[in-house]
């Protein structure tokens, strides 16, 4: 079985790459990708690209060309959920596409096609990657970077929204949430990607499941503090983490 590992940026995936082994650099659909093991495990690395339209063709050839079996995508998000800060973890319980609306035809978020506007993330594979959230949690001694703060860390599990915009303003973040909120989804964090590596599994029966670090509130100062967690946080965090999981799986 191949387990690939999605990432949006090359920072979230460098280290993973440093310690691939027997690795094997392909280049298809203008994407690069990595092969080899790590644990034991037969892997295969890639980049998502950023956007929906990027990470749902980097996933349907992970898929057909390289035979992925299952699929987990680690990252970053912008916090929106209450309690939701800089610094933590989000595990995707399922997903929602923030900027689908098909409407009057169908109910707004509703996917066209699929009955449904959330998408679930596979349960077995979300719960592997909790303990794993969790154990890189609690072996951080203190934060990574001062600019993150020493509050403690929380590992959260629940609902993440995908759209095709970069969520940077905090009037644009209250009205996301309070809107998705009113038609029953609590969101927790809002990123590029990840609702759209779910239906392209859920249409192959590939397991999915994802992993973001919050670099940011979705507001004023997200540009800024992005760029920064990104640069010094968020690869030893998905490092970590898919270290971890890997081990158990």
């Amino acid at each position: 079985m191949t387990t690939a590992i999605l990432s949006a940026l090359p920072e979230e995936q460098s280290g993973l790459v440093a310690t691939l082994q027997r690795p094997q650099r392909r280049v298809h659909a203008g994407r690069v990708f990595w092969t080899g093991s790590l644990h034991g495990k037969d892997v295969v690395l890639a980049l998502s690209g950023i956007g929906k339209v990027a990470a749902a063709t980097t996933a349907t050839a992970l898929i057909e060309r390289f035979g992925a079996t299952r699929i987990v995508f680690t990252g970053v998000a912008g916090g929106v959920g209450d309690g939701v800060r800089v610094g933590d973890v989000v595990v995707a319980q399922d997903y929602v596409q923030h900027d689908m609306d098909a409407s009057p035809l169908f109910p707004r978020w509703e996917l066209p096609g699929y009955a449904r506007a959330r998408l679930a993330c596979d349960v077995a594979l979300s719960a592997l990657l909790l303990e794993a959230a969790r154990a890189c949690v609690v072996s951080a001694q203190g934060p990574f970077d001062p600019t993150v703060g020493r509050a403690a860390r929380q590992v959260h599990h629940g609902l993440m929204a995908s759209g095709d915009r970069f969520v940077s303003a905090a009037h644009e973040s209250a009205r996301l949430r309070t809107a998705l909120r009113e038609a029953g989804h609590n969101v927790l964090a809002v990123e590029m990607e990840g609702a759209a590596v779910a239906q392209v599994c859920l249409d192959y029966g590939v397991p999915f499941a994802a992993v973001r670090t919050i670099s940011d509130r979705a507001d004023d100062a997200a540009h800024g503090d992005f760029a920064l967690f990104v640069q010094t946080v968020a690869s030893r965090y998905a490092d970590h983490m898919v270290q971890t999981f890997l081990q158990k799986l």
